[in-house]
């Protein structure tokens, strides 16, 4: 069973982080850590491309090459593209390609903080788009190959997150599911979380969801 290290519950839904990958769990969308080429040759968002199967890859390089006839980026950075979930489709519905801030480029590490938090604001956008998305399973974003400093990355991870599901505006998401590996940034969440628990918006609920 995943390691739960996390659970907090604000007004529209339960934001959760939790052991394990991506494949293991199970929801509406998946959301896989694109680069700006839909190019699935990086970190896990390779793995996403080799578990879904060669008809997400080819998805992917079509998107890419229509965009190349207008001389337009596959999927510039804080946007995103849906896609089917092809070979993962026992446990999505949709797998949502998101293009975070890449720390190792100079000129967005510069302007990293805004542009994570349009990223995923632009991720919460096309869940209302969708329509009748409850339940996201995700990685951090931006905290894998490219390189965003993992203490302020995962405070402002939660902050964003944890506003946006108990803001005025209810998305229809119900639960929002954080799946980390890397130990480095456990440690550093859980740190962030402790120091600030008393300011994020909700309640803690980790004891609860640990004994269910």
């Amino acid at each position: 069973m995943a390691e739960l290290y996390m659970a907090r519950t604000c007004k529209w839904g339960v934001l959760r982080v939790m052991g394990g990958d991506v494949w293991n769990h199970a929801g509406d969308v998946l959301i896989t850590p694109a680069n700006n080429r839909l190019s699935g040759r990086e970190g896990l968002d390779a793995m996403i491309h080799q578990k879904a199967g060669k008809e997400l890859t080819q998805v992917t390089r079509n998107i890419c090459l229509d965009m190349r006839k207008i001389n337009a980026p596959p999927c510039a950075v804080t946007k995103n593209v849906v896609t089917e979930p092809y070979a993962l489709g026992e446990n999505y519905k949709h797998i949502i390609h998101v293009v975070g801030p890449d720390c190792r480029r100079p000129n967005q590490d510069e302007e990293r903080r805004e542009l994570l938090a349009e990223t995923y604001a632009n991720l919460f956008a096309t869940i209302e788009e969708l329509g009748d998305i409850g339940s996201i399973v995700s990685p951090p974003i931006s905290m894998g190959v490219f390189a965003y400093p993992h203490r302020e990355g995962a405070r402002l991870t939660l902050e964003v997150l944890l506003e946006m599901l108990d803001g005025e505006k209810d998305y229809g998401i119900k639960e929002y599911t954080i799946i980390v590996k890397e130990r480095n940034f456990i440690s550093n969440m859980r740190t962030v979380y402790r120091e600030g628990e008393d300011q994020f918006p909700g309640v803690d609920t980790t004891m609860e969801e640990s004994v269910r």
